[in-house]
C-alpha cells in the first residue's frame, strides 16, 4: 500500500532532569530534506538522527523538534558561591566590612542566582532518546499509511474514470464520422460541385487516417494499466507516477486535437480535469 508523504509522529521520555518530547512533521518534496529545529541535541548525535530520519522516511520536507520540561527540582535556582565571596571581598576592600543588609543586596545582583544549565541529553541517558525518536518515527509512518489509503482510493478511482470516459469516446465514433461525411455532402451541394464518388471516398478514408484516434486510446488504456501496476506493486511510487501521468495527457490531448467532435471534445475536457487531480494528488505519494 502507498504511503502519503506528509505525516507526524510524537513521542516522549521521561528523563532524570525532566520530560523530553520528540515531534516529527512531514510534508511533501522531492527528496530527503531534515531539518531538525532545536539546540538540545548534542552536535555528536546530530548526523546520526539526520540519517536515521532519512532512511526511514524516504522523501519529504521533514522538521525535527525537540522540547524539555524540567522537574520542579531542576527549576530551582543555584548561587554562584564563588560569585558572591568575590563580590564581598571587593565590597569590604572599599568600606571595610559587609553588613547583612549589603550582603542581601548581593544576593540580588542578576548574575549571582542562576537557573541549572545540566545538559539535558547525554550518553547515559541517549538509549531512552533514542528510543523516543523510533517511537515519533513509526507514528509518521501509521499517520503516512494512514493517508495513503485515501490517497490511494482517490487517485485509483480516477484512473478508472478516465477509462470509463475512454468508453465514451468510442460510442461517438460512428457519430463522428458521419458528421464529416454530411458536412462534405452539405458543402459541394452548397457549391453546387458533383463529386466524383470515387475521390470522394478517397478523401474520406484519407480523413479517417489522418483524424484516427485509436493509437490514443490503445496508449491511454496502456498508461493507466502501468499506472495501476505502478501503484499496486512499487513501494515508493510517487516519482514514476508523475512520468506516466505525463504520457497519460499527452494521448488525451491528442484525442482532443483530433477529434473534431463536440460530445468528444467535452469527454475529453473531463478526462484532463480527472487528470489534473491525479497529478495533484500524486505530488504527495512517497
Amino acid at each position: 500500500m502507498i504511503k502519503s508523504m506528509t505525516g507526524y509522529g510524537k513521542a516522549e521520555v521521561a528523563l532524570v532532569a525532566g520530560k523530553l518530547t520528540v515531534e516529527i512533521r512531514t510534508l511533501n518534496s522531492k527528496s530527503a530534506d531534515v531539518s531538525i529545529k532545536s539546540s538540545l541535541l548534542p552536535k555528536d548525535k546530530d548526523l546520526l538522527i539526520r540519517q536515521k530520519v532519512a532512511d526511514k522516511l524516504v522523501r519529504g520536507t521533514i522538521d525535527v523538534f525537540l522540547s524539555f520540561e524540567a522537574n520542579a527540582a531542576e527549576n530551582a535556582k543555584v548561587v554562584d558561591a564563588e560569585l558572591v565571596k568575590d563580590y564581598c571581598r571587593q565590597i569590604a576592600d572599599i568600606r571595610g566590612d559587609v553588613s547583612e543588609e549589603v550582603f542581601a543586596s548581593v544576593l540580588r545582583f542578576p548574575d549571582v542566582i542562576a537557573s541549572k544549565k545540566d545538559e539535558i541529553i547525554t550518553e547515559a541517558n541517549w538509549p531512552e532518546v533514542e528510543a523516543a525518536f523510533d517511537t515519533a518515527l513509526e507514528e509518521v509512518e501509521k499517520y503516512r499509511r494512514h493517508e495513503g489509503e485515501a490517497l490511494y482510493k482517490d487517485v485509483t478511482g480516477r484512473v478508472q474514470n478516465i477509462l470509463n470516459l475512454e468508453n465514451e469516446v468510442e460510442s461517438h465514433e460512428a457519430e463522428r464520422v458521419d458528421a464529416v461525411r454530411e458536412r462534405i455532402l452539405k458543402a459541394a451541394e452548397e457549391l453546387q460541385v458533383k463529386l466524383d464518388k470515387e475521390r470522394f471516398e478517397q478523401e474520406m478514408i484519407f480523413w479517417l487516417e489522418k483524424y484516427d484516434i485509436n493509437e490514443e486510446k490503445v496508449r491511454l488504456r496502456q498508461h493507466c494499466a502501468y499506472f495501476m501496476d505502478t501503484i499496486d506493486n512499487e513501494p515508493c511510487p510517487g516519482k514514476k507516477l508523475g512520468f506516466i501521468i505525463q504520457e497519460m495527457g499527452r494521448e488525451i490531448n491528442t484525442t482532443g486535437s483530433k477529434a473534431n467532435n463536440a460530445s468528444i471534445q467535452k469527454l475529453v475536457v473531463r478526462m484532463k480535469d480527472e487528470l489534473e487531480k491525479i497529478r495533484e494528488q500524486s505530488m504527495n505519494i512517497l
